[in-house]
């Protein structure tokens, strides 16, 4: 290893890490030459050193464990939840949010959730997204849940607050969807994207805020969906900055709330259907735009 990289010399001690995490082991302070730190990845080894790291689990390893946190649960059986998730929560652990998700809270609630595929989660909502979601508790009922969602058999409705004064008619938004080839954490309508259809019908416009009031329906579940598509039409959700929505209405962040979900029942095959009531601070912005 003399006249090496301290890096690359990780690479071949413990090859089983990614070269990134093995760098960011040096950053933390996890690796000695000689009984001292070496922070510099590119250091060049001398014949005759000691080196020393401590192999620290990397965040992902260690975001899939049970955390109790309060979940408000609208309905529990032995097939199913379906949660009322607050804005602020990430649903499944990513770069940035390796714990406190309700993936996390979901593996503390019931055992056999560490068996499930993503702990019995089949769809998401964006972190800043209030509003009703579905989780699987047993392997029959998630593939059941996941088969629904791919035939557009879940029917998810959402309340949004958007800039612009939205057509009295009902309409369809039929355009596909894929990320942003300028940022990453943006989505884009794309001709190279996945389909994507989205029904929008306005409930009520506030000339004066300029700011509609609108209900949309779900047929596909794509990333940002209701907030690209919406953006798209010229009506960016209300404080959703990423895509152009101003502050308003003391929201600080987007003004989207999954209102009502309904599906057939993977046990009973019977139809269920779940509502949801405005969190407080969409409620009051809702208000506002509707009186």
């Amino acid at each position: 290893m003399h006249g090496r990289r301290l890096d690359q010399a990780l690479v071949e001690w413990a090859g089983e890490f990614s070269r990134s995490h093995l760098q960011r082991l040096i950053e933390g302070g996890h690796v000695r030459v000689d009984a001292q730190v070496a922070k510099t990845a590119s250091r060049r080894l001398q014949l005759g050193q000691v080196v020393e790291f401590d192999l620290v689990p990397t965040p992902e390893s260690r975001a899939f464990r049970a955390e109790p946190m309060p979940l408000s649960i609208v309905h529990e059986d032995a097939a199913l939840i379906v949660v009322d998730k607050p804005a602020g929560l990430v649903v499944h652990p990513a770069a940035g949010n390796w714990s406190g998700t309700l993936l996390n809270g979901l593996l503390a609630h019931h055992a056999a959730a560490a068996t499930l595929p993503r702990a019995g989660i089949v769809h998401r909502l964006d972190k800043d997204t209030s509003g009703l979601m579905v989780v699987a508790k047993t392997l029959e009922a998630a593939t059941a849940l996941a088969r629904a969602i791919a035939a557009r058999e879940v029917h998810r409705q959402y309340r949004a607050l958007c800039w612009g004064r939205v057509a009295a008619q009902p309409f369809s938004v039929d355009a596909p969807i894929g990320r942003d080839p300028v940022s990453r954490v943006r989505m884009a309508v794309l001709a190279s994207g996945r389909p994507a259809r989205t029904d929008v019908r306005v409930v009520a416009v506030n000339a004066g805020l300029g700011i509609s009031a609108v209900e949309c329906t779900l047929h596909t579940g794509r990333t940002h969906q209701i907030r690209v598509h919406m953006a798209h039409r010229g009506h960016p959700l209300v404080a959703d900055e990423i895509y152009g929505g101003r502050p308003a209405l003391d929201m600080s962040r987007q003004a989207l709330h999954a209102a009502r979900l309904s599906f057939v029942h993977p046990s009973t095959q019977q139809v269920v259907d779940f509502a949801s009531a405005l969190p407080a601070d969409l409620r009051q912005a809702w208000q506002a735009v509707v009186a």
